[in-house]
């Protein structure tokens, strides 16, 4: 006994108790001898008896992240304790994993006796909980001991939402009146049809909708414009009007109106209009929850900091979503939608302080954001095109849109959307031009074939509209059709090498081909991939496809009877199994690991099932590689 009562004379917070006391709990002590690199408890799951007093050896203690890789990783030697902070502050769970590095001795000490002298005397208990908030500074620390998110938490969505046609919701009837009525006239209409939105049909026989007036047209225009409330509607009318078929999803609904920031949708059937619904409606229905009052409350953002941390909730919101079931080429619509309207916000306020733009442009986003397939690991991919203008105004008008590029690639960037290393964004002078040298790139491009140009046309291929004239990017594509009818053997031969340099990660085994990642073996879930998106962008070439994304591209295809409905099938949930996939481990490392997301993938974390199903895909790609080198090449053998 004596001896323990000396040593415990020397371990922080026993030296602060009385003497009589130390005594008593050194007579109490156990002694426990444990084996080297023996994992004696496991986070979160070995549940404490007492505290742990170190004699001899040494405790190593670390966080498993998700990866099995070793985080926050401490050594604790004679003198130091471990168990307080666990038992105290962790529903007496171990907060971390523990692995003897050498034959180590402790003393034990039963928990009943640590919580009593806890009680007893407030300097032995302030120095656990001192320590524990000493800890908490540290930023990784507290990411792995932060309570998880309940499983029903913010942005669960439910299920309906993602199963319930639009045909099934209550809507408004469409409301009408001609251009030329006098605006008092319709203000006094919607008052008493107790509606917001009133739709403006021409004066012609045909009664088309040319646009719509709504509560707050009268409000900007009218009332604060000043305008003459005698004059027609048609001076006020706000376009253009949108629509969307009764047989879309209340999902698809919702992310248009964000898209298109219109807050009322016309809903059509065969063509007629049979109602009309708002985004309020939709927003405080049952079955709208929180995925997209998300996408409001990112819109309202004030600054750069606040559209940065609304950012960083979007890995929460993936992985609850996909934990629900629901589709992956969903999930990859709202990460879209939530980007997109960063980007809009972004580019409006940089607008707002640079001035006007001196020149028609379009902002339009390239590669896995154009193609609406965005995940959480994302860099900037973005393009500028701006109408020609006389030669005394190219100067200043390229000057304004370089600085403008700069500017909102510079935000984006501080927010969370990391530069392009390959340079593919409008901050780079080369992605920054007029009309007619735009239409010279694809002209060069085609020409010169090589892998390097075939990687730049497909960029440039998968673009979309986000900000601007949309009619410049419809003339280019006009442009483009136009030169795709020309001879293009030299092109597709150098856009089948680029698609078929990546091989499906299977060998002649059946195995699934690694390679070692840290301590793993792994697979690149990206370049997996891959195969998919370049074999459908290929045939959207070939037959002058200009939509953008994987999905609807093979929908066309499919239509033209390129694909079968069993292969379109195929290609579709091979690739949305991987995104899936993808998305939930790219969540799993922000949310559990505190770590950047990457794209690799260890077969082993998966189940035999799911590690069958990969084979199956990589046998889907393989096959749809030989469609590429048969069609598109014949000297790849």
């Amino acid at each position: 006994m004596s001896a323990s009562l000396d040593f415990l004379r020397t371990v922080k917070p026993f030296d602060r108790l009385p003497e009589d006391v130390l005594a008593e709990v050194a007579e109490g002590l156990q002694e426990v001898h444990h084996p080297r690199e023996s994992i004696i408890y496991h986070q979160d799951t070995t549940k404490l008896r007492g505290l742990d007093i170190i004699v001899d050896g040494e405790y190593e203690t670390f966080f498993y992240d998700s990866q099995q890789n070793r985080r926050v990783v401490e050594h604790s030697r004679r003198g130091e304790c471990y168990g307080g902070i666990s038992l105290l502050l962790n529903k007496k769970k171990s907060l971390r994993t523990v692995l003897t590095r050498r034959d180590t001795r402790v003393y034990f000490l039963h928990r009943r006796d640590f919580l009593a002298l806890c009680q007893g005397y407030e300097s032995f208990f302030h120095f656990f909980t001192a320590r524990y908030g000493q800890r908490m500074l540290n930023e990784e620390y507290a990411h792995f001991v932060r309570p998880a998110t309940s499983a029903g938490s913010s942005y669960l969505a439910s299920d309906q939402l993602f199963s319930r046609r639009l045909e099934t919701i209550e809507m408004r009837p469409v409301v009408l009146c001609a251009a030329y009525t006098p605006i008092h006239e319709v203000a006094r209409r919607m008052a008493a049809a107790r509606t917001s939105c009133y739709f403006i049909t021409n004066a012609d026989e045909n009664g088309h909708i040319i646009g719509y007036v709504t509560d707050i047209t009268l409000r900007d225009k009218v009332v604060a414009g000043l305008a003459d409330a005698r004059l027609p509607v048609e001076t006020i009318v706000d376009a253009p009007v949108v629509s969307i078929s009764s047989r879309a999803f209340v999902y698809e609904a919702i992310l248009l109106m964000f898209r298109t920031k219109t807050r009322y949708l016309l809903v059509e059937t065969d063509g007629e209009y049979v109602g009309m619904l708002s985004r309020n409606k939709l927003l405080t229905d049952d079955q709208a929850q929180s995925p997209f009052i998300f996408i409001q409350s990112v819109k309202q953002a004030q600054a750069v900091p606040e559209l940065k941390r609304r950012w960083e909730q979007v890995p929460e919101m993936v992985y609850q979503l996909l934990n629900r079931g629901v589709k992956p080429e969903i999930v990859n619509q709202v990460i879209t939608t939530v980007s997109d309207t960063i980007a809009l916000r972004v580019i409006e306020d940089t607008i707002g302080e640079l001035g006007p733009p001196p020149a028609k442009f379009v902002y339009m986003v390239l590669g896995s954001e154009g193609r609406k397939e965005q995940t959480l690991l994302t860099d900037q991919d973005n393009a500028i095109i701006y109408e020609d203008k006389a030669n005394e105004q190219r100067e200043l008008v390229r000057a304004y849109f370089l600085r403008f590029a700069e500017i909102v690639s510079d935000r984006l960037h501080e927010i969370g959307f990391s530069y392009c290393e390959g340079g593919f964004m409008a901050k780079n002078p080369k992605w920054t031009h007029s009309l007619s040298h735009w239409k010279r790139n694809y002209v060069q491009w085609m020409a010169d074939s090589n892998p390097e140009t075939g990687m730049q046309f497909a960029a440039s291929f998968d673009c979309r509209h986000l900000y601007g004239d949309a009619t410049i990017m419809d003339e280019l594509h006009e442009f483009l059709a136009v030169e795709l009818e020309k001879p293009t053997d030299r092109f597709f031969h150098y856009m089948a090498v680029n698609a078929l340099q990546y091989e499906p990660p299977l060998t002649f085994f059946n195995n699934i081909r690694t390679f070692a990642h840290g301590t793993q073996q792994v697979f690149n879930l990206k370049k997996t991939m891959s195969p998919i998106v370049d074999l459908v962008r290929m045939y959207a070439l070939k037959h002058r496809i200009f939509a953008t994304n994987t999905g609807e591209r093979l929908e066309a295809l499919k239509a033209l009877g390129v694909f079968t409905e069993r292969e379109a099938q195929e290609l579709l949930q091979s690739y949305y199994y991987l995104m899936g996939v993808r998305l939930k481990k790219q969540a799993a490392q922000i949310i559990n690991d505190n770590a950047t997301p990457d794209n690799y993938l260890d077969p082993k974390s998966l189940t035999k099932v799911e590690q069958v199903t990969l084979k199956e895909i990589f046998k889907v790609i393989a096959d749809f590689q030989l469609k590429i080198k048969v069609s598109f090449t014949k000297s790849l053998g």
